[in-house]
């Protein structure tokens, strides 16, 4: 066992043993500011600022974008920052805590949920470094084609799957790197562009309607937040469960906004300057802001673009590889990120390679998961706030405990409002989900070509309807779980 007393960025780096298992007192180390790295790190992305483009895409206003970006991102990673406190709470990953309102064995339906989640957003995040460095390496005259590309996405792919496989230790180490080199690279990068800011043509973009705003809302929230609340907790259990709950909530929020909140502002400046820009991004989000860039810093902007990239994306594949085993595979966790790393290339050679529409199948990818993630969101939230006690470690791992095997109530409520969700969403750009949206026309919102369409509000009603549900139906279960005496100590398979 590692020397409980040294800190994860002074300890030896080795494999993380760590699976769904509890971290034990002696392991649980540091305060809730450590939690800013992890969280900066794998949001720093100058994909951020992409977003701006994309919001714009929904035919609003600058002044509309930011305000539905702030409200969108803050409020989004202000819900992971309520679940990271289930962390310091449990000691255990996101997905074994959520057992508690499922069951045990009712759990691995949002576990994989969960798991295909984390793996699309770890699949995007490194088609993106990939396809960046080929646009690079064009504009350089080293080549760009499908040498290039192979090459780079066998690099980012082995640091993605690297960072994975080994473990939180690499991961809070990596991120503090990350954090600091794409910090600084990115302020040059802002420095450089800015003269390609034209504040008469970005105010002149015209205002739009109430749903295209709630639309524009929605994508921020299931872009930023909602793609990361299902792994909230895998970096807050690590924490003492003295520490202060305000203060993980705090961080977390803080540490994981800042970023894109500052990204996003000169995102839309940029894209609400050149309406040629603004087209590009949808087919190359990154490698498009190569091209108002001079050509000496276009190394410098590969290497914040890939290194932004990849501490999201072993983030992702650290949590996909969590969910796959709360889902009920039974290997070591190390062996789990390997499966989803191999997922993860297989899917980044389609996009790279075959797919045509970036952004339509991305759109689409985000509002359609969003929806069911933004269910268990509620249920999660909800579950949480009854509970007056720490979860007891044992009956996490343990179907004839106080959590029990199946918990029919969240999981009808959990597919009650992933339906209704999805009858209120629509991604005509991704035609293989034209059939969402059919609540539409029924309720009186103008069908799929009404003025609803985009608005994409079944992701806050199945927030909502998650939420609530739970307050409503859900006290009694928790009283009853929390009247149990606590149960002897319990080791997991995995």
């Amino acid at each position: 066992m590692a020397d409980s007393s040294q800190t994860p960025q002074s300890r030896q780096l080795q494999v993380e043993t760590h699976g769904l298992d509890v971290i034990g007192d002696a392991e649980r180390k540091g305060t809730p500011t450590t939690l800013f790295w992890p969280w900066f790190g794998a949001n720093v992305s100058i994909l951020g600022l992409s977003y701006g483009a994309f919001a714009l895409g929904f035919g609003i206003s600058f002044w509309q974008a930011l305000v539905a970006g702030v409200i969108g991102i803050v409020f989004s990673f202000l819900l992971c920052g309520f679940i990271a406190v289930a962390g310091k709470r449990g000691s255990a990953p996101t997905m074994v805590l959520s057992r508690a309102a499922y069951g045990v064995r009712g759990n691995r339906l949002p576990s994989v949920i969960s798991w295909v989640l984390t793996v699309g957003w770890e699949t995007v995040l490194t088609a993106l470094a990939t396809m960046a460095t080929a646009t690079v390496f064009s504009r350089l005259g080293w080549g760009g084609g499908t040498e290039t590309k192979v090459v780079a996405l066998i690099v980012v792919g082995a640091l993605t799957v690297v960072g994975g496989v080994m473990g939180f230790d690499l991961i809070m180490r990596l991120q503090t790197v990350i954090t600091v080199v794409t910090g600084v690279l990115t302020i040059v990068y802002i420095a450089l562009v800015a003269d390609h800011i034209h504040w008469t043509t970005v105010s002149a973009v015209p205002a739009g309607s109430a749903q295209e705003f709630i639309g524009a809302l929605v994508f921020m929230m299931t872009g930023f937040g909602l793609g990361w609340v299902n792994a909230a907790a895998d970096y807050s259990r690590y924490l003492p469960r003295s520490s202060s709950s305000r203060g993980v909530i705090g961080w977390t929020t803080f540490g994981a906004s800042v970023a894109p909140l500052l990204l996003l502002v000169f995102g839309l400046l940029l894209a609400g300057s050149s309406s040629t820009l603004n087209k590009a991004v949808a087919a190359d989000p990154i490698g498009a802001l190569t091209t108002i860039l001079p050509t000496w810093f276009l190394v410098p902007f590969a290497v914040v673009a890939v290194l932004g990239l990849v501490g999201g994306a072993v983030l992702d594949i650290y949590s996909s590889g969590l969910a796959l085993l709360s889902a009920g595979l039974r290997i070591p966790r190390y062996l789990a990120a390997l499966v989803d790393g191999v997922l993860m290339i297989a899917g980044s050679v389609y996009i790279v390679f075959f797919a045509d529409d970036f952004l339509g199948q991305f759109m689409g990818f985000l509002t359609t998961l969003g929806v069911p993630i933004a269910a268990w969101s509620g249920i999660m939230l909800a579950d949480l706030l009854l509970r007056r006690r720490d979860y007891d470690e044992g009956d996490l791992f343990r179907p004839n405990g106080r959590y029990g095997d199946v918990q029919p109530t969240p999981l009808l409520l959990t597919l009650a409002a992933t339906a209704i969700g999805w009858g209120l969403v629509t991604n005509t750009a991704a035609s293989w989900l034209s059939w969402q949206g059919y609540l539409l026309d029924p309720l009186g919102l103008g069908g799929k070509s009404g003025s609803w369409a985009y608005a994409n509000l079944g992701v806050l009603i199945a927030l909502a309807l998650g939420f609530l549900g739970t307050l409503a139906l859900g006290r009694t279960r928790v009283q009853r779980q929390e009247a149990e005496a606590p149960s002897p100590e319990a080791v997991p398979a995995v």
